[in-house]
């Protein structure tokens, strides 16, 4: 990928196999999302029903010089019936790593909730060793909220996670 430009998009069926991919191996979804074998053909079977793109949740793909480089999703949460706010997450293919794609693909994701959405908050969970996660957030204006302890089970251990929030009226990085 020679051209660095980064756009978010809706996920195309030639995308599938790529997606379905990064999220059934272990050794491409890195230390901290590795939680053992799921159902191989959910995303194609939602991708059928409504394309990944629904008012519960959402993917979208990270396209990095036009070429799929991974995904962002988000899913609605719920503080009260009338207070709905969005959980993001992101996963990149591993060949892509460490150069401010993820930073730069979670700024255009917030940009595109607080625009498309009235929601007035989102929000972020990483483990508490996933540091180089942590910094993207930060840069991309998410404060660090607290740590939720044994929140997530994965690789034989209950894992703690930090919580990051995001309000509209926040500034941001």
């Amino acid at each position: 990928m020679t051209d660095e430009t980064i756009l978010l998009a809706p996920i195309a069926e030639a995308d599938l196999a790529r997606l379905e991919g990064l999220v059934a191996d272990p050794e491409q979804l890195g230390p901290f999302q590795w939680f053992g074998w799921r159902d191989p053909g959910r995303f194609r079977r939602t991708w059928a029903e409504d394309g990944l793109l629904s008012d519960e949740r959402s993917v979208l793909a990270v396209r990095v010089g036009g070429e799929f480089a991974g995904f962002v999703a988000w899913r609605r949460m719920n503080a009260a019936t009338n207070a709905p706010y969005w959980n993001i997450g992101i996963q990149l293919r591993p060949e892509v790593r460490g150069r401010g794609i993820g930073t730069a693909a979670q700024r255009l994701l917030v940009d595109y909730l607080f625009a498309h959405s009235p929601v007035m908050r989102l929000e972020a969970d990483t483990e508490t060793g996933n540091h180089a996660e942590q910094r993207a957030l930060e840069k991309c204006g998410f404060t660090r909220e607290g740590v939720q302890r044994a929140l997530t089970f994965r690789d034989g251990q209950w894992r703690d996670v930090v919580r990051y929030g995001l309000l509209r009226t926040d500034p941001r990085g």
